[in-house]
């Protein structure tokens, strides 16, 4: 009998997911452990239905709510992701209905993370601790002056200040004059395979405009340029923090909009609050399913 799989797609500041209800244990193995080509093929622009990422909704294996396991548009694994975590909170109050609580306590590889749905549809999380320490971003880069990761990474002939911040997952900040001028993907596909990260990482341009407004271009880890990035916006503000370019509270203008990060007295939780919106719902076609997916040609 064929099962015909159901999804959603949502999107937070333009960063799209495909979302899959799975709290019931109801998906098959291929789904929950599915082939990086299967992940490749659905979030293919042009050959799948299109997206940043997948994102399983997963009954819980310790005191959350429930699991979210969430992969990269190149299939790998992800550890976290701050506008996928929106995307899940708006997913489940939106077919929960009026069962529906307005916290959750949800399980991801970066720990239990709480997202709180706001009376005016905004979403506010509390992403946890950042971290500092080099081994748990990972990077090699060792601690500066301002009491996080810093140095230069070597790109060829040009030599960048950067600074790292993990949120769960890998980011390094690198502050710069002028957005419009750099050669970002040039510079994005190198740093996030740069020897200083171990687990590779993902790259945010920073660009300051006041004490209280910065803003980021991002190259994620496994996705290459997006419109924003939850994780990178909250490790952002960090750095800035530490490196005397920000106060502890700021808007974070991306390409896709606005996010609002505080890290209120510079320690404990980092906070991001931001929209998420439903695109569209609809069902995997056979051939889309994970037992019937070609390999697509990759990029060297």
């Amino acid at each position: 009998m064929l099962v015909m799989l159901q999804f959603s797609k949502y999107q937070g500041l333009g960063n799209d997911f495909l979302l899959i209800d799975g709290r019931e244990d109801q998906l098959t193995q291929h789904v929950i452990n599915p082939d990086p080509a299967w992940v490749r093929k659905i979030c293919d622009r042009h050959y799948g239905i299109g997206a940043d990422g997948l994102i399983l909704a997963l009954p819980p294996r310790a005191d959350g709510d429930l699991r979210m396991q969430i992969f990269n548009a190149d299939g790998s694994l992800a550890e976290m992701c701050g506008n996928g975590i929106r995307c899940l909170t708006r997913f489940l109050a939106d077919i929960d209905g009026d069962l529906c609580v307005q916290r959750w306590n949800i399980e991801t590889l970066a720990g239990i993370i709480c997202p709180i749905l706001q009376d005016d549809g905004q979403i506010c999380v509390d992403m946890g601790s950042p971290f500092l320490d080099p081994e748990s971003i990972p990077t090699t880069l060792t601690i500066g002056s301002a009491g996080l990761p810093q140095g230069e990474c070597h790109l060829g002939g040009t030599s960048l200040n950067v600074a790292a911040v993990g949120m769960g997952n890998p980011h390094v900040i690198v502050p710069v004059e002028d957005l419009e001028s750099i050669p970002f993907e040039n510079w994005g596909q190198r740093l996030e395979k740069h020897q200083a990260f171990p687990a590779k990482t993902n790259v945010h341009f920073l660009k300051i405009h006041s004490q209280n407004q910065l803003e980021i271009r991002v190259w994620e880890r496994g996705s290459g340029p997006t419109l924003a990035c939850g994780t990178g916006a909250c490790a952002t503000l960090v750095a800035a923090c530490l490196l005397g370019l920000s106060d502890d509270h700021a808007q974070v203008l991306l390409p896709g909009g606005v996010l609002q990060i505080s890290w209120p007295g510079r320690r404990g939780s980092v906070f991001m609050t931001g929209p998420a919106e439903p695109v569209f719902d609809g069902v995997l076609t056979p051939l889309l399913t994970p037992t019937h997916t070609e390999v697509l040609p990759q990029d060297d």
